[in-house]
């Protein structure tokens, strides 16, 4: 986001005030009475729900960009860009005693994708105990990088950002609900209107070559 306000910023003279957390985090914390004019989530379940709390503009909502998940390994031979698939042996790749890395799956955006991406593929029996559950999915793609665990499971948008690691696999993107990001203009915004042209900016060409460098897709692109 910080690439895209500078870009808006020098455009339209217009400064924007970022405040980075989980979607859960600052859907409450706007909920709460906290001042905001737009809301972005990387989870379309708590825009959902803000927008069921009153907080946001529903004809605002605009989804912004999609993404993919991928396995990420420390190891560089491990690099593949097939699709994972029922026969692919995670837990052998693993070994007899490694760990995969993924966000907690019962109540983090990539933790629940993770376990409904390997639960459709018939993964998720033979590696919930396997499993080394993280508060987020960037602490999971760190465990990855640092070598402290062989695989792990995060946005394709991560592991591209991270030197350290390798995608090793995608999963298919039937096997998940869509990856996708919601904006929208917050309903007592004290700037509507400017915040209404942020959030339409988003979906320009500019704003989405922007995303596109760091490895998100045009929503509905995501196959």
């Amino acid at each position: 986001m910080a690439e895209l306000a500078a870009v808006w910023e020098a455009d339209t003279g217009q400064g924007v005030t970022l405040v980075l957390a989980g979607s859960s985090t600052l859907a409450r914390q706007i909920d709460a009475g906290a001042p905001a004019d737009i809301y972005v989530s990387a989870n379309e379940t708590w825009m959902d729900w803000l927008v069921t709390q009153g907080r946001a503009v529903p004809e605002s909502r605009v989804d912004i960009a999609s993404n993919r998940l991928v396995l990420v390994a420390h190891d560089p031979a491990a690099a593949s860009d097939a699709d994972i698939t029922p026969d692919t042996d995670i837990v052998g790749a693993l070994g007899p005693a490694e760990r995969l890395a993924i966000a907690l799956p019962e109540g983090v955006p990539a933790g629940i994708y993770a376990k409904t991406a390997l639960t459709d593929l018939g993964l998720w029996e033979g590696l919930q105990a396997r499993l080394a559950p993280t508060d987020n999915v960037r602490a999971a793609l760190a465990l990855v990088a640092l070598g402290e665990a062989p695989l792990g499971i995060v946005y394709a948008t991560d592991a591209k950002a991270e030197p350290r690691v390798f995608t090793a696999g995608v999963f298919p993107e039937n096997s998940h609900p869509p990856i996708r990001y919601p904006a929208a203009v917050i309903s007592n915004s004290p700037s509507p209107e400017d915040a209404s042209a942020f959030v339409a900016w988003l979906v320009s060409p500019v704003a989405q070559e922007i995303l596109s460098h760091f490895g998100f897709l045009p929503v509905g692109m995501a196959e």
